[in-house]
This record gives C-alpha cells, sequence and structure tokens, in this order.
C-alpha cells in the first residue's frame, strides 16, 4: 500500500478542489471507477456518484476546506484518517473519521463518520 499519509492527503485534496475538470481527474486517478462513499448522510457510487457528493459538500459549506487531524495508519489495504472541515484559516467546526479500502492503490470503498458536527450544520 502506498503511505497512508499520501492516500489520505490526496482523498482530501479532492474534497478542496473546487475546480471541476481538475477535480473529475482526480477522481479517475485516485478512486476505482465502481468505487463506493457512504456516511450517515450521504452516498456515491463510482466517479460521478463521488464528484457529486463533492459538489454538495462544497454548496453546502462554500469557502470551507477540510485538514487533515492526527496521523492517518494503515495496513494491507486499509486506510484509517481523521479530518477536520472550517473556514479557511478558521476554527475546525465538524471533525470525522474515514475508513477507506484500497483496490490496486485506488479507493475502493469509503465509510464515514461523523465524530462532531454543531447543530447548525
Amino acid at each position: 500500500m502506498t503511505d497512508a499519509n499520501t492516500n489520505a492527503e490526496r482523498y482530501l485534496a479532492i474534497w478542496n478542489e473546487t475546480d471541476a475538470v481538475r477535480r473529475k481527474a482526480m477522481i479517475a486517478e485516485t478512486w476505482a471507477e465502481d468505487g463506493l462513499y457512504v456516511d450517515p448522510l450521504m452516498r456515491g457510487e463510482g466517479h460521478e456518484g463521488v464528484d457529486r457528493l463533492v459538489e454538495g459538500a462544497q454548496a453546502r459549506f462554500p469557502g470551507f476546506r477540510f485538514t487533515l487531524l492526527g496521523t492517518p495508519d494503515g495496513y494491507d489495504d486499509n486506510l484509517r484518517f481523521s479530518w477536520g472541515l472550517g473556514p479557511v484559516d478558521g476554527e475546525v467546526l465538524i471533525k470525522g473519521t474515514d475508513f477507506a479500502v484500497l483496490e490496486n492503490g485506488r479507493l475502493k470503498s469509503v465509510c464515514g463518520f461523523l465524530d462532531q458536527v454543531p447543530a447548525a450544520a
């Protein structure tokens, strides 16, 4: 498996990329074609499904960015990492932990858990 930190950073870079063309290219490079993302609030399948989720999150939280919290951990094709979401240069307001499975070096599935969500979110 590629370095856990590199995989987590690539994953979060997709969620932060606002240019649709670049983001779609990043998804195609990083995700398996039939990849699956699921968390308590949303679900997306395949490259288009993941892209729609990212667009939706960016529309709901304009000007917010995802950051890596702590040190990612991984073994074999498994990856675990925590992230924060908040305004650029501001306090992290939402926190989560994602568990991913890779296949041939690409994301096959990501299961996200929300660790901290303000009532207004």
